[in-house]
């Protein structure tokens, strides 16, 4: 199982972290993806020097912003599932 959580900490919380989640939330009912992904937050990722909002897939983490949310998840997390 995939498992994608985004940072709700302080500055990313600024950058737009609950837009990133309320996308990957559709995303994830559209495709029928419940039983395949972890989908949970955190605090602080220690990315907050970097621009965007900080999402690990698996482990890895990412900045991404929040238009740029939905092509993330279609290229970075339905392409590992």
């Amino acid at each position: 199982m995939l498992e994608l959580c985004v940072c709700i900490g302080s500055s990313c919380h600024i950058k737009g972290s609950y837009n990133v989640i309320q996308t990957f939330q559709q995303l994830i009912e559209e495709e029928a993806l419940h039983d395949k992904i972890t989908f949970k937050s955190s605090f602080c990722q220690k990315q907050c020097q970097h621009p965007g909002v900080a999402v690990s897939v698996d482990g890895i983490i990412h900045q991404v912003s929040t238009e740029k949310a939905k092509e993330f998840f279609i290229t970075q997390v339905i392409t590992k599932v």
